[in-house]
């Protein structure tokens, strides 16, 4: 039998919908917004000078506003600034990184990174003022189930990156493979399960990026 209108949830009341407005034509604002999205790199070379926490905050804000499946929101933003848990976030990486160079990747995997000059050394770790640990949630804080897991939270990521970038900040997408020391050394519940690592700061005054370019529009984009 389906459920009878008592089994079911309470109905959420819909309010009228409030468009952003930003003050310019489409196309404009599109192209703008692109335009400071295209300054965004990944940077290993952070600057040690501090970053107010209101400033994670709004950017975790802006994280926290992103779609999910069923509105279930299934996602924690576990920030860290205490130096010895960096200093034990960055020791346990490394140790997983040192397995993933000599032994876990296979020799396409390291040969495409080779060019990008990466290894099993994560200084920026330590160095950089906040790392922000992203977990997904595999249920709800209440046991109740999820949908679209790994979408939803990926999706919260991006716009996560987005919101550090707008700040004027730097990040780094870490994902030392296996993950499951993040949730020892943060102490966190079984239901939670590391999903990716951000080290956050400022960038270092000598601070490099590979000179790397994109894919154009054309290799990208399908218009049917």
């Amino acid at each position: 039998m389906g459920d009878t209108p008592a089994d079911l949830p309470e109905q959420i009341p819909h309010i009228p919908y409030r468009r952003f407005d930003p003050g310019m034509p489409a196309q404009e604002a599109a192209r703008r917004f692109y335009e400071v999205m295209a300054q965004r790199r990944s940077c290993r070379f952070f600057s040690d000078r501090p970053v107010e926490r209101v400033v994670i905050e709004w950017c975790v804000r802006a994280a926290g506003t992103a779609p999910s499946g069923a509105h279930k929101q299934p996602w924690r933003f576990v920030c860290v600034q205490d130096p010895s848990v960096k200093a034990r976030i960055r020791e346990a990486a490394e140790a997983e990184e040192r397995e993933f160079y000599e032994r876990r990747a296979n020799p396409a995997w390291l040969r495409d990174l080779a060019p990008l000059q990466t290894g099993p050394e994560k200084p920026f770790l330590e160095v950089a003022p906040w790392l922000i640990v992203v977990f997904k949630l595999a249920r709800t804080d209440r046991g109740g189930q999820v949908y679209y897991l790994n979408e939803s939270v990926g999706i919260a990521c991006g716009m996560l990156i987005s919101a550090i970038h707008h700040a004027g900040l730097v990040t780094l997408t870490h994902t030392p493979s296996p993950m499951g020391f993040l949730s020892k050394v943060l102490d966190r519940p079984e239901h939670e399960r590391p999903f990716l690592l951000l080290p956050v700061g400022y960038p270092a005054d000598d601070a490099t990026v590979p000179d790397l370019s994109r894919k154009g529009l054309d290799e990208i984009m399908v218009v049917v």
